[in-house]
């Protein structure tokens, strides 16, 4: 019985996030450098792409490029700008084909000129598709989301647009980056790493956390869909006791 047979479909999470780690690691394996782990990455991204729509999962984003990764060397940043265009124009009939639509996550305006011409004609292309949103979170980092939700909220008090009191979890949901999305259901992270890199630290309060030892550029359906299994065998409890959860099913 193949893997992908095993999966509930009736119990899937609606979004899943990914950190996307191990190519350099990936790269220096076999004698290359990390920008030639970069390239390898792209054929991840899309059969991991392909597996959530074949699976009817509603979204998924994808850790692309964080505000720490301009500390990176020159050379890598121009890089990994380089691949995101030019996945982008080969991707894009992948998008068309499966539904997806695109939305990007984190301050665009940072990033090249090229590569927000390439972004912003994607998201137009997409836009109504109806399968599958893809994030890419790029220059994107949960701790500077959290402080522009507190300024703008902030800015709303000062202008007796919003009480103090009315501060809530929804309030500030509703000034996050990810605030038209559902809740995060399921992190997974590659390579072996077992931290979560300032991502989404709000929107993954209460989702399941998978650490894979398997390096970013050889990650595929297979091991996606085994990940999808490690969610299903999990009980969510969400605070509550196992037997709460059970009486509440009954």
């Amino acid at each position: 019985m193949s893997l992908k047979s095993k999966i509930n479909t009736e119990f899937l999470p609606k979004h899943i996030a990914i950190i996307m780690d191990g190519n350099g690691r990936w790269a220096k394996k076999r004698g290359f450098t990390r920008v030639f782990g970069h390239r390898n990455g792209v054929k991840a991204v899309r059969v991991t792409v392909e597996a959530a729509v074949e699976l009817g999962i509603q979204a998924l984003t994808l850790y692309t490029f964080s505000t720490e990764n301009w500390n990176r060397p020159k050379v890598e940043v121009d890089t990994l700008m380089g691949i995101l265009v030019n996945s982008l124009k080969k991707e894009l009939k992948v998008f068309q084909k499966n539904e997806v639509r695109l939305q990007t996550i984190g301050n665009i305006e940072k990033l090249p000129l090229k590569a927000k011409r390439e972004l912003k004609e994607v998201i137009d292309k997409t836009k109504d598709n109806k399968k599958l949103i893809l994030t890419l979170a790029l220059n994107y980092g949960a701790r500077e989301e959290i402080i522009n939700a507190t300024k703008s909220i902030s800015k709303k008090i000062v202008n007796n647009e919003l009480k103090i009191e009315e501060i809530d979890e929804n309030i500030i949901n509703s000034h996050l980056y990810t605030f038209t999305l559902p809740v995060v259901d399921f992190l997974i992270r590659t390579s072996g790493e077992k931290r979560i890199s300032n991502f989404l630290l709000w929107q993954i309060a209460y989702a399941e956390l998978y650490f894979t030892d398997v390096l970013w550029p050889d990650f595929n359906k297979e091991d996606f869909y085994e990940a999808i299994l490690n969610y299903q065998r999990r009980e969510r409890r969400f605070g509550k006791t196992s037997e709460q959860i059970e009486n509440s099913n009954k």
